[in-house]
């Protein structure tokens, strides 16, 4: 399994239209083949700092989606609010405790 966590600065006056982008492509994403889960969060402290953690049951799923239409059409909306670069990591489980 892979999870993806996906750290996103959004301009303050953006956030908005974020929430929008995201609530009308949320279900799609977590309906994608291979797609576990999918959680948004904001940050403690930084109200306009949003990160996303999907889980995949595989890197090659997480590929499939990253190269579909649905992801591209996502992010070309996404990616014009930004405020800075954003961040990505996937991640492998090692150990869970507790």
């Amino acid at each position: 399994m892979i999870t993806r966590i996906v750290r996103l600065t959004f301009e303050e006056t953006k956030l908005a239209d974020f929430m929008q982008v995201f609530e009308n492509s949320k279900l799609q994403i977590a309906a994608f083949e291979g797609c576990l889960g999918l959680q948004l969060m904001q940050d403690a402290t930084e109200k306009n700092i949003m990160y996303t953690l999907s889980y995949w049951e595989s890197e090659a799923h997480l590929n499939k989606y990253r190269f579909s239409s649905l992801f591209k059409t996502t992010w070309a909306q996404t990616k014009i609010l930004f405020a800075n670069k954003p961040q990505a990591f996937s991640l492998e489980l090692i150990e869970k405790v507790k």
